[in-house]
C-alpha cells in the first residue's frame, strides 16, 4: 500500500509539473525564488513512472480480485521489461544506422549497413516472439474478458502516455523560451 501511495504522489507531481500551468484562466505563481529549479525529466523517467502507474490502474480497469492481482503484476512487469529490452535494442541499431547514412559524416560502408540491417531484422524477430510469448503468460492469469479488457487498457494507457510526453516537450520548449525573456 505505501509502494502504491508513493507511485500515485510520484505521478500526481509529475503531471502537475507537465500539465499546463494554468488554473480557471489564471496564471499559477511561480516558486518562491528560494526554491531549488527541479532538474529536467527524462522521457525515460516518465516511462518508468508511467509503466508504475500502469501496473496500478490495471487491477481497477480489469477488476481484479487481490489473489489474481499479485500473479498479473509479475507477468505484466515482465511483459514492460521486455517491451523496454526490444525497444533499446532496436533504437541502438537504428543509431547506428542514422551514423553509417549521414550524408555529412557517414561511411559508404554497404557491407556493415546490410549487416546491421540483418541485426535489425534479427532483434525484430526475436522481440516479436518474446512480446508474444510475455502476452501469453500475462493472459494465463486472466479470464477471456479481462485479456480484451486489458488489451483496450494497454491502448488508452499508451495513447495517455504519449499526451503527457507531448506536454511535457511543450512545457519544456516554452520553459527554454521563457528564461531568455524578462
Amino acid at each position: 500500500m505505501f509502494l502504491r501511495t508513493m507511485i500515485v504522489g510520484g505521478l500526481i507531481a509529475l503531471t502537475s509539473l507537465v500539465a499546463p500551468s494554468v488554473v480557471r484562466g489564471q496564471q499559477v505563481p511561480a516558486a518562491p525564488p528560494s526554491l531549488p529549479e527541479a532538474a529536467p525529466i527524462s522521457a525515460t523517467q516518465i516511462q518508468r513512472w508511467f509503466e508504475a502507474f500502469t501496473v496500478l490502474q490495471a487491477q481497477e480497469a480489469l477488476d481484479l480480485p487481490e489473489a489474481q492481482y499479485g500473479r498479473f503484476v509479475t507477468r505484466l512487469k515482465a511483459l514492460q521489461e521486455t517491451r523496454r529490452r526490444h525497444h533499446q535494442a532496436r533504437s541502438k541499431l537504428l543509431g547506428e544506422m542514422r551514423k553509417l547514412t549521414n550524408p555529412q559524416t557517414g561511411t559508404q560502408d554497404d557491407a556493415q549497413l546490410s549487416e546491421l540491417l540483418k541485426s535489425l531484422r534479427d532483434a525484430d524477430e526475436r522481440g516479436a516472439v518474446e512480446l508474444r510469448k510475455s502476452y501469453e503468460a500475462v493472459d494465463e492469469t486472466l479470464d477471456i474478458r479481462q485479456q480484451a479488457r486489458f488489451r483496450v487498457f494497454e491502448e488508452r494507457m499508451e495513447q495517455q502516455k504519449l499526451d503527457l510526453l507531448t506536454r511535457a516537450r511543450q512545457n519544456a520548449r516554452g520553459a527554454g523560451r521563457g528564461r531568455g525573456q524578462s
